[in-house]
């Protein structure tokens, strides 16, 4: 593999977040019943006219901000002509020579190092319909509500070296189009969805030949399909054939891919103005407007984490790894304080985290509020409960026990003692009862303490603060 260098370029379709179509009134949402959602725009009928959807065009504008991009203060429509049965108008309309997001780029991290990765263009772009072959007793059908939905697609520069990479730079896009609001990243239901051309050259050769694998709507299936594309590749070179320009599909269930037709290239398409759309035109008070109106982005985000709650880079980027955690912390931290951004930050990543991932839920459908998460933390803080008692009290809020720790606490009797008189009574009385313990501590069996803990623990029913258990235990054993 080492002889050979890989080159990966992905271009990405990316459904807009918006309540019509590009060019039509009709709705977007999915599952709608075939065709219900498809108007006199989308089927192309004789004499009726595209609108372009205003909201279609912020998206791109705040896309293009958040990668740093230039926004094209005048960008034309165009028509690529094609033929084919979901496509009734027999051309797409696209964005060609003017797109209206050029350059700009993502930092995506594959193992411990940090690539940009080069953007070449964002264009707008509807969407053609699907044909169905299931259920029609060997016909095809048509279901039209797809046409004229509108998609952003994203193209990179040549700048990917791996699978790992392609896998890493679509896994940032993903999260960035969310965490901007522009594409609500469903790839089980077609609203990202990505495109990978891939080659293979010697090192510091020309440019081989590529081949595209289309409409990988998984990370884990791009991760087989470049792999596998790669190794066939070397293959046929190595045996003396030569690549074909391609597009090719990939094949779960093998591992493989396998050619659908040779790759077109952008002549074959005819691209020419579309005498319809006037030229789109975007106005620098307009790209002000939406910036006022982003989000802070995850990379100011993680740096301003890092810095106002003195987190590791690690717990940042797990924080940020999506706008909604993020915010779920930050209303934590807000009422737990400042001080316990350590403690808020372990919470979210651990308990959370894990119950969610258990019960597959997202972070918005919690149970256990911010505000409830806040009070447990807040009581550990002040030593009201030991860590473990506060993940009984996270389990009852979790099942809807009580409303909030203090709630628990008081209802289940779990207030931590803390009083040094009282744990150190029962702890004389765990050392007379436990003799053999402490003769195998003295000579020098350190699991002899941990059971000597664990007994006085369990006098206490857990309810001792462990630090000062451990404090003078250790004291009553050096005497």
């Amino acid at each position: 593999m080492s002889q050979w260098e890989v080159v990966i370029g992905l271009e990405t379709h990316a459904q807009l977040q918006t309540q019509s179509k590009i060019f039509s009134g009709a709705a977007t949402a999915f599952g709608a019943a075939p065709n219900a959602q498809a108007c006199a725009v989308d089927l192309a009928l004789p004499g009726v006219l595209p609108v372009l959807n205003r909201e279609a065009v912020v998206c791109a504008i705040k896309f293009g901000l958040a990668i740093g991009a230039g926004i094209a203060p005048r960008s034309i429509f165009a028509r690529k002509n094609y033929f084919y049965p979901d496509l009734p108008k027999g051309y797409q309309i696209s964005q060609y020579e003017i797109p209206v997001v050029s350059g700009g780029g993502l930092a995506i991290h594959a193992g411990e190092q940090e690539k940009f990765i080069h953007l070449t263009r964002a264009h707008l772009e509807e969407d053609a319909g699907k044909s169905l072959h299931e259920d029609f007793h060997g016909k095809s059908g048509i279901d039209l509500n797809r046409a004229g939905t509108p998609l952003l697609e994203i193209v990179t520069e040549p700048d990917m070296r791996s699978a790992a990479e392609a896998v890493a730079y679509a896994k940032a896009l993903h999260a960035l189009v969310q965490w901007i609001g522009i594409c609500d990243g469903n790839m089980q239901e077609g609203s990202f969805r990505c495109d990978a051309n891939v080659s293979v050259r010697r090192p510091g050769g020309p440019l081989g030949t590529r081949r595209e694998i289309k409409n990988l709507n998984s990370f884990k299936f791009m991760q087989q399909a470049i792999d596998y594309e790669i190794q066939w590749q070397i293959n046929e070179i190595e045996e003396g054939r030569q690549i074909q320009q391609a597009t090719v599909l990939f094949d779960p269930d093998t591992g493989e891919t396998r050619a659908m037709r040779s790759k077109e290239d952008a002549h074959d398409y005819r691209y020419f103005p579309d005498p319809d759309l006037l030229p789109l035109e975007i106005k620098p008070e307009w790209i002000e407007e939406v910036k006022s109106g982003m989000p802070e982005l995850p990379v100011a985000m993680t740096s301003r984490f890092e810095s106002s709650y003195g987190l590791s880079a690690y717990d940042a980027a797990t924080l940020t790894a999506t706008l909604e955690t993020a915010r779920y912390f930050e209303d934590v931290i807000t009422d737990a304080g400042k001080d316990n951004a350590k403690l808020c930050a372990n919470w979210v990543m651990g308990e959370i985290a894990a119950r969610l991932n258990r019960e597959e839920l997202s972070i918005a459908a919690a149970p256990v509020s911010a505000t409830q998460l806040a009070s447990v933390i807040k009581r550990i803080a002040d030593n009201t409960i030991s860590n473990k008692i506060a993940r009984d009290v996270f389990d009852a809020l979790w099942s809807g026990e009580g409303k909030d720790a203090d709630a628990i606490i008081a209802a289940k009797g779990l207030k931590q003692i803390t009083d040094s008189g009282a744990i150190e009574k029962i702890i004389d009385e765990v050392l007379a009862a436990n003799q053999k313990s402490v003769e195998e501590f003295r000579a020098g069996k350190d699991k002899a303490f941990n059971a000597l803990v664990g007994q006085a623990m369990k006098a206490t029913r857990g309810k001792a603060n462990p630090q000062q258990v451990n404090d003078l235990l250790r004291k009553k054993l050096s005497c």
